[in-house]
């Protein structure tokens, strides 16, 4: 069970901040608890059972976070290819249902190659998933490193052009 003060990612809700593990101010006929949740970047506020089936596990440490940001050059693109709609949406929205950040990296990392090499703007479901990916990771990022999310795509780029500096001089 989480504890108040916790942050952890909901479903697609993306990263909460556990308000409170009990009752909820509404009644429910029942006995079991919920958590209360906040979204970091968000105004709603979240009932959720603390069994509920959604998906929820803890953010990554600090570590986790460094970690991921200096292998992003090392991480392969997505190799997903459709020429369906309906079949990247599916492929698109399993990985973000798998809650994992290589995995949203990967995607981010296919999307934005799909746009340099044709040139041309991305489908609107490509750009669709591709901000929803940013979202979710950079919201997970900017908790774990303890920095504002607006400022997770610069200290990215920041971290990656000083290793591939220091790699350099090496």
């Amino acid at each position: 069970m989480y504890q108040t003060g916790e942050f952890i990612v909901y479903g697609t809700s993306g990263v909460c901040r556990v308000q409170a593990v009990g009752a909820p101010p509404f009644e429910t006929g029942e006995e079991r608890p919920y958590y209360t949740l906040v979204p970091v970047s968000g105004t709603e506020t979240i009932y959720v059972p603390v069994d509920s089936p959604v998906f929820t596990r803890p953010v990554i440490s600090r570590a986790q976070a460094e970690e991921l940001i200096h292998a992003i050059p090392a991480i392969e693109e997505d190799h997903f290819t459709s020429h369906s709609l309906r079949m990247s949406s599916e492929h698109y929205q399993e990985v973000l249902q798998s809650h994992d950040c290589r995995r949203l990296a990967q995607m981010i990392k296919a999307v934005n190659a799909k746009s340099r090499r044709s040139g041309r703007r991305i489908s609107q479901i490509d750009q669709r998933y591709r901000k929803r990916a940013e979202d979710l990771l950079h919201g997970e990022l900017a908790v774990a490193l303890g920095i504002p999310v607006d400022e997770v795509q610069p200290y990215i780029a920041r971290t990656i052009a000083q290793h591939q500096k220091k790699s350099a001089t090496v």
